[in-house]
């Protein structure tokens, strides 16, 4: 019954309110890289986040399991990023950014599933839509830097090889997504490049089938005279 409640509650945070979704994901990446580098500054940051992400899957999963998945999903993600902060251990900010990952899948997942729902287009789902486009971009990132942890020297980074810190991840995620290819940080190892080329696969389809659904949204205006 709580957890009914506090569902809904989240809800109706973002419920048909993808715009702001969209501001506040933009306001996130910035914050990444603006944002103080102190341990609260990142735990703050990170907290923020992950109340976004809940709210948003409390808003169009719909469902208690998903509230519920994402609510602990998002709790350990924290937990590992202060154990990790704290200690600072880099094996317990790797666990981190695997539930992270995995919390963001699970978002992005769930606004695809209702930015493509067989109904009426409206201007909520088109900045759903470009919501789950950054969500994808955020996604890779802790890809990325879990790739790091267990490949280090996997990236280039300003003509030497290292390990990435997660707002170098994010950069290099969405230059990738966005094809701009910048080329102060690169991929080295196998696995980094093979990420990389899934990520350009994954963007390209994500606008590709964007577009096909606008297309079967709006018909030719043959249509219309035809009736």
């Amino acid at each position: 019954m709580g957890i009914g409640t506090a569902r809904n509650a989240m809800s109706r945070i973002f419920y048909q309110r993808c715009f702001w979704l969209f501001v506040v994901i933009i306001l996130l990446i910035i914050a990444v890289s603006f944002a103080p580098q102190s341990d609260r500054g990142r735990l703050v940051v990170n907290g923020i986040n992950m109340f976004l992400l809940i709210a948003t899957v409390a808003a169009v999963g719909r469902t208690t399991l998903s509230f519920v998945a994402a609510l602990l999903l998002a709790g350990t993600a924290v937990w590992f990023q202060y154990l990790g902060l704290w200690y600072d251990s880099d094996l317990e900010l790797a666990r981190s950014w695997m539930f992270s990952a995995s919390l963001y899948f699970l978002t992005t997942a769930y606004l695809v599933r209702y930015v493509f729902q067989p109904r009426i287009m409206t201007q909520d789902k088109l900045y759903g839509a470009a919501a789950a486009y950054l969500l994808i971009g955020v996604l890779w990132a802790y890809l990325y830097a879990i790739i790091g942890y267990f490949y280090p020297q996997s990236y280039m980074v300003v003509g030497q090889p290292g390990r990435l810190v997660y707002a170098d991840a994010l950069y290099l995620s969405i230059t990738v997504l966005t094809s701009t290819g910048f080329g102060d940080i690169s991929p080295l190892s196998r696995q980094a490049r093979g990420l990389c080329m899934i990520e350009q696969i994954a963007g390209v389809l994500f606008v590709a089938i964007l577009i096909a659904r606008l297309a079967g949204v709006y018909p030719p205006k043959e249509s219309y005279v035809d009736d």
